[in-house]
């Protein structure tokens, strides 16, 4: 069967980084208006998708870069999240560029619990809607996890307060200091429709001897958050910290600033396994921390009431009828004065009673539905880390967006089910008989290393930001290591003559033209076969000719051009895809208007 490409998820499958992306943020298009020096537009484009562009230009956990097609070709993706935050950091005022909210309200109350990127997501999409929305928070200031849980020497304050506020300036009904302690009291308001973000904040704990018998261990986010609010202002001279995901990161790296000298990550596995990211990995290094790799803690050695130590299996991982087993090689003693926790995080909900309508499930866990958003009982949904326990902010962003519509779509009597339709825009990108709107020449240049403030610096107060931003030379260089994966290669099947000049110039053998048959057989008949079995592949009505069909390799083209270039009937087109996101009350239709009005057209790079 010949592909479909009118189906708007067959390109945006190809677009590699806005698929693997949550929020589907349009990346190859924001990195081009950063290199025309558009950096205002490139954030309203990142904006409308993500919504915490300088955030996220810090934080984000970068789903994107590991999909990148870059990264295939030299084994370095792009720097997608380093450019984001360029764009943040230079762009001018955006106020009157933001959706208008409506002095008239449309008679519909929501209240959001937490102040968390993804109740936030919510305001921000239903805001201009004409909803009243009233927001609880039990701290002062917003941001949630993001404020309290990642350290200022990665997200300064005033990055955060920024984006945060311009979402309230919408005119949320923002309640600090108001944590919400009784979900039924919280319905007895009368609101149309309640939303729940407020994160998962409880750290597990280690129950192991020696737990109890001493104040210096700590559970990370609590600790974390104690640093924040300047509860915590020292730390003892040697630190061990238990886990090795992002927030042990920021535990020792914090920990070096409060006078952490001799600090250790305790993994129980090996470096492949952990979950930390290895950017996250490579900063705490840099700083002094050791990670010590297949150990698992035993007991905390206490004496006279002081922690001295902590006793620890060192293992030998194998496998064993297709399982990964252990065996203890030796015990060790560390010795240390402090110990933080980081080995999780669990949701917490006794303000939520059981007997209101949500159905929770054997882990205590409320029943989420994973389109919707839903719980149970109808008006009441969850987003962010309180769904399923904890994420990166992207994905909270987006639970926000889908939560958003379908608050919508509750309050407005449509069936949570019938979510808006995701569109398309497809435009030639030729100027000229065999020129191009973008940039379609490979650049060599090998990815751009983020300037980092020197070490002393850095150490002498928490808040001082650690990355230093990209150089301009850095940006110009690294804005052309894009292979501008929106840009495909559409084909016209009666156009062509099967001269084979596209597969002759194809750099990558990823075209090929042969009798048509199942997708399994035509992988191995192309002319390098199709081994990427996630991706699809292209296959072409049949040919005018011999009915033979053109059959593509989706997965390694590098959309230089050189096909459409190179073919003498035009069969081949280079076409500029635009995925258009559909949000709460906004058909992706409305989308693309609105952007046409807030971002100025986009031309050569």
């Amino acid at each position: 069967m010949p592909t479909d490409v009118s189906n708007p998820q067959y390109y945006h499958k190809v677009v590699d980084c806005q698929w693997a992306c949550p929020a589907h943020t349009n990346v190859p298009e924001y990195i081009r208006l950063i290199a025309q020096g558009r950096y205002t537009e490139s954030y309203l484009l990142n904006r409308q998708s993500n919504v915490f562009p300088g955030i996220l230009g810090r934080t984000c956990d970068r789903p994107c870069e590991p999909a990148c097609r870059r990264g295939r070709v030299d084994g370095k993706p792009v720097a997608i999240c380093r450019l984001k935050r360029v764009a943040a950091d230079l762009r001018d005022d955006v106020t009157e560029y933001l959706p208008p909210v409506p002095r008239e309200k449309n008679g519909k109350r929501v209240a959001l619990v937490g102040a968390g990127p993804a109740s936030l997501t919510v305001a921000n999409d239903l805001m201009p809607l004409g909803y009243e929305v009233v927001l609880y928070e039990k701290h002062q200031r917003a941001g949630g996890l993001m404020r309290v849980n990642i350290p200022s020497f990665r997200l300064p304050a005033e990055v955060l307060d920024e984006e945060t506020q311009i979402i309230l300036d919408m005119g949320v009904d923002v309640r600090y200091g108001a944590p919400v302690t009784s979900m039924r009291a919280l319905l007895a308001e009368g609101y149309d429709a309640v939303f729940v973000g407020s994160g998962a904040p409880k750290g597990k704990e280690l129950e192991i001897p020696g737990r109890r018998d001493t104040d210096q261990i700590f559970i990370g986010i609590e600790w974390l958050a104690n640093v924040h609010f300047g509860h915590i202002e020292h730390i003892g001279e040697r630190v061990l910290i238990i886990g090795v995901g992002n927030t042990a990161m920021d535990c020792c790296r914090t920990s070096r600033r409060l006078g952490g000298q001799d600090i250790k990550v305790i993994a129980r596995r090996s470096r492949p396994y952990f979950k930390a990211s290895p950017w996250e990995l490579e900063d705490a290094e840099e700083e002094g921390v050791e990670i010590v790799e297949n150990h698992a803690p035993k007991r905390f050695v206490v004496e006279n009431g002081k922690l001295v130590g902590m006793e620890l299996d060192r293992l030998r991982w194998f496998e064993q009828n297709g399982k990964q087993k252990s065996e203890i090689v030796e015990t060790v003693m560390m010795p240390c004065d402090s110990v933080i926790l980081a080995i999780g995080q669990d949701n917490a909900f006794p303000w939520l009673e059981r007997d209101i309508g949500i159905d929770f499930d054997d882990h205590d866990m409320p029943i989420v539905d994973k389109m919707t958003f839903a719980s149970s009982r109808a008006g009441v949904f969850f987003g962010g880390d309180a769904a399923w326990g904890p994420e990166n902010i992207i994905w909270a962003v987006e639970h926000g967006h889908q939560a958003a519509i379908s608050m919508h779509n509750h309050c407005m009597g449509i069936p949570l089910t019938e979510r808006p339709a995701y569109g398309m825009n497809l435009v030639s990108a030729k100027v000229g008989m065999h020129a191009w709107s973008y940039s379609n020449d490979y650049n060599s240049a090998m990815r751009s290393k983020m300037t980092h403030e020197e070490l002393t610096k850095r150490f002498s107060r928490l808040s001082v930001e650690v990355e230093l931003g990209f150089t301009p030379e850095q940006t110009a260089t690294e804005v052309e290591r894009c292979l501008n994966c929106d840009i495909e290669t559409h084909f016209t099947s009666n156009l062509c003559i099967e001269c084979d000049a596209c597969v002759d110039v194809c750099p990558v053998s990823c075209l090929t033209i042969a009798p048509d048959g199942p997708d399994s057989d035509l992988r191995t008949r192309l002319s390098a076969p199709a081994l990427n079995l996630s991706q699809e592949i292209y296959v072409s009505a049949g040919l005018p000719q011999t009915k033979r069909v053109m059959v593509k390799d989706e997965d390694v083209c590098l959309h230089c051009g050189l096909c459409a270039e190179r073919c003498p009937t035009a069969a081949w087109d280079m076409r500029r895809f635009d995925l258009l996101v559909p949000y709460a009350g906004r058909e992706a239709s409305l989308v693309s208007l609105a952007r046409a009005h807030a971002v100025r057209p986009v031309s050569a790079v």
